[in-house]
């Protein structure tokens, strides 16, 4: 795992040189244990490593059989090793015990199509002199990410925003209509960034340039299903029990000491079950708790832990937690993001890499099997759509004056949701169900100049894009794209990969190696969902491994229970973020509007965690990436 960054441009080399070191300084938190780089007459590459196999000779960046074949690598190739054999039976000499070798010489017996016979999460560079091509490729989900700016002069790229910004070529100015899609979407969705001239690099694509070119991006793979029907429901889950157990296995390779986030809900338990099951040693777990009762899911992950008998640590994450780190999370972010979850989870990664390096993760399990309830919303919306209209406007009234609740996913705030996202499209309504302003709510909210940059704007028109391919897909099949594209590609890798590598933590998510998302792909979806029941066909692949009380569970997100800290030991932080005359000096916002969400919080008549929390987190990274810049 590493920080990978680099440019393209043929300015004097004592100059390049000495950016390419401020720019690889910067993402030292990802790579703690190493540095490398490499600059000729037209390219530079640079990499800050965390060792993690072959910890000697791994360095980066590294040559394949010719040195003008270089590569940088973040992530992990988890068939490295058979790939390696294929390739050595091919000819090929290898000099280290490194999936990154294995790239380079990829590279150099298939060229671009190197990217179709690597599983596994990575971002790399591939920089071939004799070509004078740059060849940068992210993994199929969007585990690692990768940035990059195309300007007139230069090409940039790196792990996180902040490498590109100490290139001087690279504007630092804020994308107006990126802020849009982020109080949309509650992060800013590929492949746009928040700053301008920016983009994200799409998973499942390459991007290749030469020097003074424009870049080319093509997709290498694509999530669409194809269902087989033959196999018998016991058939299917045996088949992804014994499919889980080799994705664990094989991410389980590692030369350095490896652990396991367990939240006490399903998926999570699931990787960790397996890999007590197959760990030779005892395994480390690691989980993080509240104070406050109903989002508290350590229970569980006791019970799971105590089942498997691994070695178990937990800690608790209060509001003084957050208050303490309030100031500090505009420089854990490249981006600004909502998901509250993201503090939590960068404490219970510094708990972890005290005494481990790698940890598992159930991450993609929920998307890949229907396991949110925003699967079961589409069904309710049939039924609501029955009623006549008299009752459906007299339900929403009803519902929309329902005092708030302060305990997690309770019914007053699903049913708030579920009846805000009907007017909607299906895949509109389910990305408001999963969170976020539609264009309607911002209205207020955008300062006239923001507004007017935002005029012809249709925040959601990738969302609809994206998911209306392939045609003729079964609307679950549909669903499950939408959240595995957009959610977990843009919220929950994002929070996880910055909250880990900020503590130089790897995370790997096993529901996410490609021969398992491949067999999710050919189970039928009527096997997902049956009836009411989410995840039904991994539930039953799992109903031995697991305690009843994890298999029977509803579903609990990891949820923070902001809206009563936001009114307590928060509210100063707030008020203070968000004060009128502050907000009017910046310029984005109105200052009215931000005024009476506030108000309206804290008298406890509404429930504006998301849209505050959204503002709070936005104004923390604004103040560490654009200090002193107004928009009046």
């Amino acid at each position: 795992m590493c920080g990978i960054t680099g440019f393209l441009d043929s300015g004097p080399a004592e100059d390049r040189t000495a950016i390419l070191r401020r720019m690889t300084r910067t993402l030292r938190h990802r790579g703690p244990d190493d540095e490398g780089f490499y600059v000729d007459s037209l390219a530079a590459l640079g990499s800050r490593r965390l060792s993690v196999l072959d910890l000697e000779r791994g360095r980066q960046p590294m040559a394949g059989g010719r040195d003008t074949v270089q590569v940088v690598h973040n992530g992990e190739i988890y068939n490295f090793q058979a790939l390696r054999e294929r390739l050595a039976a091919l000819g090929h000499r290898f000099h280290t015990d490194s999936d990154t070798e294995v790239i380079a010489h990829a590279y150099e017996q298939y060229g671009d199509g190197c990217v179709s016979h690597l599983e596994g999460m990575f971002a790399f560079a591939v920089w071939d002199a004799g070509q004078q091509t740059l060849l940068l490729a992210r993994d199929r989900m969007g585990e690692k990410p990768v940035y990059y700016y195309a300007g007139p002069t230069a090409f940039v790229f790196g792990s996180e925003l902040r490498a590109l910004l100490e290139h001087p070529d690279v504007p630092r100015e804020l994308d107006l209509r990126s802020l849009s899609r982020y109080l949309a979407y509650e992060y800013v969705p590929t492949p746009y960034a928040m700053l301008a001239g920016i983009a994200k690099l799409p998973p499942g694509c390459l991007l290749t340039v030469r020097p003074g070119d424009k870049p080319r991006v093509v997709r290498y793979w694509d999530l669409s299903p194809a269902p087989e029907h033959g196999p018998s429901e016991e058939d299917w889950a045996a088949d992804l029990r014994t499919q889980i157990e080799a994705s664990v296995r094989r991410q389980m390779v590692s030369d350095v000491p490896l652990g396991m986030f367990l939240s006490g809900g399903m998926d999570s338990s699931a990787i960790a079950a397996t890999a007590a099951r197959v760990s030779p040693a005892r395994l480390q777990t690691f989980s993080i708790g509240f104070e406050e009762p109903t989002y508290d899911e350590r229970p569980y992950a006791r019970a799971v832990a105590d089942r498997w008998g691994t070695e178990h640590t937990e800690t608790v994450f209060t509001a003084r937690d957050a208050l303490g780190l309030l100031d500090e999370v505009g420089a854990l972010l490249d981006e600004p993001l909502v998901d509250g979850s993201f503090l939590p989870t960068y404490v219970l990664s510094r708990m972890a890499r005290r005494t481990v390096t790698v940890t598992l993760s159930g991450d993609g399990g929920d998307e890949l099997f229907c396991g949110y309830p925003t699967f079961l919303a589409e069904r309710g919306v049939r039924y609501v759509n029955r009623l006549p209209r008299w009752m459906r406007d007299a339900a929403t009234w009803a519902v929309k004056r329902l005092p708030p609740s302060r305990r997690y996913g309770s019914a007053e705030f699903l049913l708030k949701q579920f009846f805000r996202g009907l007017p909607h499209s299906p895949e509109v309504r389910t990305q408001l169900l999963l969170g976020g302003m539609p264009p309607a709510e911002q209205a207020d909210l955008l300062s006239p100049s923001v507004q007017s940059a935002c005029r012809d704007l249709d925040v959601y028109e990738d969302l609809t894009v994206a998911v209306a391919e392939p045609p003729g897909l079964d609307p679950l099949d549909r669903l499950i794209c939408q959240h595995c594209l957009f959610y977990l590609g843009g919220q929950i890798l994002t929070k996880v990969d910055r909250a880990s590598m900020a503590c130089g933590l790897e995370v790997r998510a096993p529901f996410l190696d490609v021969p398992l998302i491949d067999l999710a792909r050919r189970i039928p979806v009527s096997l997902k969902l049956r009836g009411w029941t989410t995840k039904y066909i991994l539930k039953r692949a799992l109903r031995n491994d697991l305690p009843s009380e994890v298999l029977t569970r509803r579903k609990q997100g990891f949820g923070v229970p902001l809206d009563s800290w936001l009114r307590g030991p928060l509210r100063r932080a707030m008020l203070d973020r968000l004060d009128p005359e502050r907000l009017r000096r910046l310029g984005l916002f109105e200052p009215n509007a931000v005024s009476r969400l506030v108000a309206e919080h804290l008298a406890g008549r509404r429930n504006h965690r998301k849209a505050l929390w959204a503002l709070m987190m936005f104004d923390a990274w604004r103040e560490h990436y654009l200090p002193g810049q107004r928009w009046t």
